[in-house]
């Protein structure tokens, strides 16, 4: 869900979670806020203001917390850096805060001069590291969303974003040499043209002119769509300032940005092979090149059934309705006892551990595989699903819950239609 999206859901329903987060606030001040989130409509402005004169009538609302959460969020939907800061630090006093809000508020104190702007910075930025860094150390990644690879690449960009914020409040209260470790630590984390950025700002402020200019030249050059134009703009213009302020002129430039170009695709490029390695799906780009794993790590290559048809039974040990519908799904599996149609459990539970005494204990006999970002290819965003791939690996079916009446029936005739074709 994107976030202008889980913002308007909050526009919407606005009234039911804020009820449901207090019940035992008074029921006038209830009434009030539903009634202003009511008339809020879908505007986002309307929506702040909403919230915003609700807090001031009720000062002492046990919502606070919720309502200051809520508002945010729609403030970083709206690019409001005053209520960013302002709700977001109130956020922030009271909770751990999530990686988006610790991000959006430790930047905009860094705006600035201050030294006790950059204190706190340097606090929420200490945080934002420790939350991912133990994030990356304890998780699998939410399935349905991200491939394995695909999800470690997005944290350990955050744990690099998080240091080099780090790195910037540091420097900002004169440590410069611990400021300079802290962004050699998030470049190697993850090299982006931020973290190459802050090194050589590192370096500049040190009076190390000579060795800030690679590092420079390689925000300028690396590979990383969250630079801009404008930011690759200004790196251009630093290096060549800072290059002709070392050698007196732009003479050998082009081959130093060369040599940063070379360096950084290289970079880029061993650290790609790295996450192909560990994870077989990093590179996939179509639903037969997924590999899927069983419960003790065996590989099933999705590949090697092409020229069949494949029905995918998505499912999770939680999801009644899925165990509902396996019984039935078994029953569709003994009418197509052949060599050319193969079905596959696929399982998407967040636990795996708990996975095998689940088939244990329900007494579910075949092999089952774990979804491994498959879900995510296929737009899995409900369970259970059931989808039916043709010979050439492309998805002739896709059935969202099922009809207990109805569902042997469906799929059956699905599958011979795929038979047919």
């Amino acid at each position: 869900m994107t976030l202008r999206t889980a913002t308007l859901c909050c526009l919407a329903l606005g009234s039911l979670w804020i009820c449901a987060a207090q019940q035992s606030a008074p029921e006038a001040e209830n009434d009030a806020l539903n009634a202003a989130l009511a008339d809020a409509g879908a505007s986002p402005a309307d929506f702040t203001r909403a919230l915003e004169n609700h807090l001031a009538k009720y000062p002492q609302t046990a919502k606070r917390a919720e309502l200051e959460r809520a508002l945010v969020r729609s403030a970083i939907e709206a690019k409001d850096d005053r209520r960013i800061l302002l709700y977001g630090e109130h956020v922030l006093d009271r909770e751990p805060g999530d990686p988006q809000i610790l991000d959006k508020v430790t930047r905009l104190l860094l705006a600035g001069d201050s030294r006790e702007a950059a204190e706190r910075a340097l606090r929420y930025a200490r945080r934002y590291a420790e939350q991912l860094t133990a994030l990356r150390d304890s998780s699998q990644p939410p399935p349905g969303r991200l491939g394995k690879a695909q999800w470690r690449e997005e944290v350990d960009r955050g744990v690099a974003r998080a240091l080099t914020l780090e790195a910037r409040a540091t420097a900002n209260l004169g440590k410069m040499d611990d400021a300079l470790a802290l962004a050699e630590r998030g470049y190697a984390e993850f090299p982006t043209a931020e973290g190459a950025r802050e090194i050589g700002r590192c370096l500049d402020k040190l009076g190390r002119l000579d060795e800030a200019i690679p590092h420079l030249a390689d925000a300028f050059t690396i590979a990383d769509s969250r630079n801009t134009d404008t930011d690759r703009a200004r790196d251009r213009g630093r290096v060549g300032d800072l290059y002709r302020k070392v050698h007196g002129s732009e003479k050998g430039l082009g081959d130093l940005i060369l040599e940063s170009y070379d360096r950084t695709t290289a970079l880029v490029a061993t650290r790609r092979l790295q996450a192909q390695q560990n994870d077989p799906n990093a590179q996939a780009a179509t639903i037969l090149d997924y590999t899927l794993s069983g419960l003790r790590g065996e590989k099933l290559a999705l590949a090697s059934f092409k020229g069949k048809t494949v029905i995918l039974d998505f499912w999770a040990t939680w999801c009644g309705p899925c165990r509902a519908q396996h019984p039935l799904i078994e029953e569709v599996k003994q009418r197509f006892r052949r060599p050319d149609v193969v079905f596959l459990s696929v399982n998407t539970d967040e636990e795996r551990d708990q996975v095998e005494p689940f088939l244990k204990e329900q007494d579910w006999k075949e092999p089952v595989y774990f979804e491994d970002g498959l879900a995510r290819m296929l737009r899995i965003t409900a369970i259970p699903a059931t989808i039916v791939l043709d010979r050439h690996g492309e998805v002739a079916s896709r059935m969202n819950g099922f009809s207990a009446e109805r569902f042997v029936g469906q799929l059956t005739g699905r599958i011979e239609e795929t038979l047919r074709n």
